[in-house]
C-alpha cells in the first residue's frame, strides 16, 4: 500500500488539506497527517482546528511514496520556514519520489529550487515564487514527480490526480462516480 504524509502548519487551507486525505484514503492509500507545530492540534486559516495523526518530530518519512503540502496562508509560509519539512522535501525529491503542493504551497518547492525547468500551477499571485518554473494557470499541473494544484476549487481534481499515481484509471473513475464528481463536471 502506498504511503503518503501530509504536513500541516498553522494557517493551512481546509479544503486543500482534507480533500486529498479523504480521496486518497477512499482510494485505499495510507495517509498520515503530520503536524509541524509541536501540537497534534493544528488551526487552519479559517479557525478550524484539526487533529493531526502525529507530530513531525515523531515521524520518519523515509518510506513515503508522496509528500503533500496544503496551501493557505500563513500555512504555506509556515511550511516554508520549517527546516525539517524543507529537508524532507529535498531528500524525497532527490529520490525522484512524488511531491504534491497546492495553492500557495508550491512556493515552498520554488524556494528549494525543485520547480526549476518544470511546469507548475498555484494560486494566482503566487507564481512569482515559482522560481524557475513555467506557470501554467491550470487547475492541476503534473510534471514528472511534481503535482501542483491551483487552489480550493482544484482540491478534488488535484486529489484525483494524486490518486491516479497509485491506482488504475478505472478505480479513479469509479471513485469519482461514487463521490458524484463526474455529475458535478457535467453540470
Amino acid at each position: 500500500m502506498a504511503k503518503v504524509y501530509e504536513f500541516l502548519a498553522t494557517g493551512f487551507e481546509e479544503l486543500e488539506a482534507l480533500a486529498p486525505v479523504d480521496i486518497l484514503r477512499r482510494g485505499g492509500v495510507e495517509v498520515t497527517t503530520v503536524s509541524v507545530t509541536g501540537s497534534l492540534f493544528v488551526e487552519s486559516s479559517h479557525g478550524v482546528t484539526v487533529k493531526a495523526d502525529q507530530l513531525f518530530e515523531d515521524t520518519d518519512v523515509s518510506d513515503a511514496d508522496l509528500l503533500l503540502l496544503p496551501g493557505g496562508m500563513p500555512g504555506s509560509k509556515n511550511l516554508n520556514a520549517h527546516e525539517g519539512v524543507r529537508a524532507a522535501l529535498m531528500k524525497h525529491a532527490a529520490k525522484g519520489e512524488l511531491i504534491g503542493a497546492i495553492c500557495a504551497a508550491p512556493m515552498v518547492l520554488g524556494s528549494l529550487g525543485l520547480l526549476q525547468g518544470r511546469r507548475a500551477t498555484c494560486s494566482p499571485g503566487f507564481e512569482i515564487y515559482l522560481t524557475g518554473a513555467e506557470y501554467t494557470g491550470e487547475l492541476v499541473t503534473e510534471d514528472g514527480n511534481i503535482i501542483t494544484g491551483e487552489g480550493p476549487a482544484a482540491s478534488m481534481p488535484y486529489a484525483y490526480a494524486l490518486l491516479a499515481r497509485f491506482t488504475d484509471e478505472q478505480a479513479v473513475t469509479t471513485l469519482k462516480k461514487k463521490m458524484q464528481f463526474l455529475h458535478l463536471m457535467e453540470g
